[in-house]
């Protein structure tokens, strides 16, 4: 069924819209609803415009010039009936349309779709572009990228924090959001305005340090054995992100081609990329540690193991705020202390030495004198056996 054209007689031909007056404010001519077509008068070429309402939406785009003094070529520009069919595709895709050659103006919902296919093709975790949509109002996911603002991205950031969120958790999701917007940027060349995202919606100062709970050797020892006296899944699952410094959610998608026994004396794993993004597909395989019920760890904590965790945390007599996670803050304090370079740090934990130094800057600090002490040269006089200095024999001239 072909689409109805709207008449609107002050619009249709050039003539009729040379006689309006030139206005800062164009003449809106409801196409559909929540669609408008707009024509704005000014000394030269007026400019035709498209504007689309709705629950949380309200964005304006230019279409192109209207025909007032030169013919148009349905691209630059436009009559009113062309206008018309191209604030209709603009506005909203049409049955049968082509995703590819559509130039409407993508939409932070659309973005966020985008982001969760790129993150499932390699390897990704989904969850990310979940979190960006969980938190976001429908005023900003029906919104175009490249109409986004810096304030309203701040007033969102710092309304999270009005809601309850803890701020690391509001850090966590701005960086999923910024990592979609981003990323739509880079494959539309229209999009202009990355710096919205990208340099004005800081992150929270002040987020990080207050969860980087750090255990000492023997509450690590003693929290994983009271985890294997609860439950022997549980204990092997915390004993192997103690022993790697592996994010929980790497550790629980091991598969069991992922153990190298080809040196017995010194087996390896080969442990899965984090869930950012940059994981590479891996060969199917059965999964290397499993709960007690024959069944594979939920790939968020949340799903199975957050409340059992609890429990052991609470049985070994442990402050509330210890997390699997403090088992890799532990390891990677107890790394640092001991004097391995950042830079294998990093590689083995999966990080960037940028991270380690933004987390762990304070422990660096504290300790720097002790381990550079290590590194001094003992050049005290050379003794006798019974401990006394020996006087050495001047030289002869």
């Amino acid at each position: 069924m072909p689409t109805k054209k709207v008449r609107a007689s002050k619009l249709e031909s050039a003539s009729a819209r040379r006689k309006l007056p030139i206005a800062k404010r164009p003449i809106y001519v409801k196409l559909a609803p929540n669609i408008f077509l707009g024509y704005r008068r000014n000394e030269g070429p007026g400019t035709w415009n498209v504007r689309v309402t709705g629950p949380g939406i309200d964005w304006i785009k230019k279409l192109g010039l209207a025909d007032d003094f030169e013919p148009a070529d349905g691209r630059a520009v436009l009559t009113y009936w062309q206008a018309q069919e191209t604030a209709r595709k603009l506005a909203r895709r049409q049955p049968g349309d082509d995703a590819g050659d559509d130039s409407r103006p993508l939409t932070v919902a659309e973005a966020i779709d985008a982001y969760a296919r790129d993150l499932e093709a390699r390897g990704g975790d989904g969850y990310n572009s979940k979190r960006a949509r969980l938190h976001l109002p429908a005023s900003i996911l029906g919104k175009p990228v490249g109409l986004l603002r810096s304030v309203e991205l701040s007033r969102w950031r710092d309304g999270l924090i009005a809601k309850g969120l803890a701020r690391d958790t509001v850090n966590r999701v701005r960086t999923c959001v910024r990592a979609a917007l981003s990323l739509a940027a880079r494959r539309d060349k229209r999009i202009v305005n990355r710096h919205v995202w990208e340099d004005d919606l800081e992150a929270l100062p002040n987020a990080t340090m207050a969860r980087n709970v750090v255990l000492a050797d023997d509450a690590v020892a003693k929290l994983i054995a009271t985890a294997y006296a609860h439950d022997p899944k549980l204990g092997l699952l915390c004993d192997v992100v103690s022993t790697t410094g592996a994010r929980p959610s790497q550790v629980v998608r091991l598969l069991v081609g992922d153990l190298d026994l080809a040196k017995p004396s010194a087996p390896q794993l080969l442990m899965p990329r984090s869930g950012k993004g940059h994981a590479n597909k891996r060969a199917g395989d059965a999964p290397l540690l499993m709960r007690s019920n024959g069944e594979p760890w939920g790939y968020r904590r949340s799903d199975q193991y957050r409340r059992e965790f609890a429990e052991v945390v609470e049985a070994a007599g442990l402050d509330s705020e210890v997390t699997p996670y403090s088992l890799r803050h532990s390891y990677i304090s107890r790394a640092l202390l001991r004097g391995i370079s950042i830079t294998l740090i990093a590689d083995a934990t999966d990080t960037s030495e940028r991270e380690i130094r933004r987390h762990y800057a304070k422990l660096i600090s504290d300790h720097s004198g002790e381990i550079m002490r290590r590194a001094l040269l003992d050049v005290s006089p050379p003794t006798t056996p019974t401990g006394k200095v020996v006087t050495l024999a001047e030289r002869r001239p």
